[in-house]
């Protein structure tokens, strides 16, 4: 019988210990990069556009509740670090100049490269607890925002379109821009489009209108933004409510201005 070549299996075993070290060397570095990278991405920029006219009803109960989580859960999001900013603009007649809350986080992630396992910890648990507050405080002042109640006349008109402006603003930032809009998404205005009085009869006309409305926005450039569309419609009003048709040609329009993300909540 061959007798066993011993310096190799020492070799061979040698080499597996070498692999497996630097396997686990590999998570615990790949895992150390996660957590800076988070603290050296792009700052979020959250845009807000709460519908302060006539149309939109934030004391029903389904709304109240809806839009009340909504604002939660996106502040739970976006809001993680120093230099996340979050704005509030009200849906009326001077929508562009409807800013009532800008906050800027000022919470910053500590970096721990280098620390050892209880300072990580440590600095995890201050970060937690600084964030939570901020997170708190924005809640309250966007509810405060949302129960506000408009009874100037600005509110007898709903111009989304100059909230375009707005976005592209945040745009120059080079921040993540994300967009929601707490709002039935019926434009109604007397000098331009009016979906209260004539909504596009089909998706066919909703195509040609955004597509037409986009090309006055042309010099605005939106990079992109994330937007969503937070209607104030249950899952069983009817089409003559919650229209089709006025959310499918926001959808064109901002398509048509370059935005990949866009969806309807």
């Amino acid at each position: 019988m061959k007798k066993p070549n011993f310096p190799s299996i020492v070799l061979s075993f040698s080499l597996v210990l070498l692999l497996v070290a630097c396997g686990d060397k590999k998570v615990q570095t790949t895992s150390g990069d996660a957590s800076q990278n988070k603290a050296n991405s792009p700052a979020i920029y959250t845009l807000i556009f709460i519908d302060k006219t006539a149309s939109v009803d934030v004391s029903n109960p389904f709304v109240a509740q809806k839009y009340q989580q909504a604002l939660t859960s996106i502040i739970e999001q976006n809001v993680n670090k120093e230099g996340d900013k979050f704005e509030i603009y009200y849906i009326h007649e001077n929508t562009s100049k409807g800013r009532s809350l800008s906050l800027m986080c000022r919470t910053e992630m500590d970096n721990t490269e280098g620390m050892n396992a209880t300072d990580i910890e440590a600095a995890k648990t201050s970060y937690d607890l600084s964030i939570r507050k901020e997170r708190n405080y924005i809640a309250k002042q966007s509810l405060t925002r949302l129960n506000t109640q408009n009874s100037n006349a600005s509110n007898r008109e709903t111009n989304i379109l100059s909230s375009i402006p707005v976005i592209a603003k945040a745009a120059e930032t080079q921040a993540i821009v994300k967009v929601y809009y707490l709002s039935d998404m019926v434009e109604s205005v007397k000098r331009g489009r009016d979906f209260q009085i004539k909504p596009p009869k089909d998706n066919s006309e909703a195509e040609e209108w955004a597509k037409t409305d986009a090309d006055q926005f042309k010099n605005y450039a939106l990079n992109s933004p994330d937007i969503s569309m937070i209607l104030p419609f249950d899952p069983m009003s009817s089409s003559k409510i919650n229209n089709p048709t006025v959310t499918y040609y926001w959808t064109k329009l901002f398509e048509n201005m370059g935005v990949m993300s866009i969806s309807e909540l």
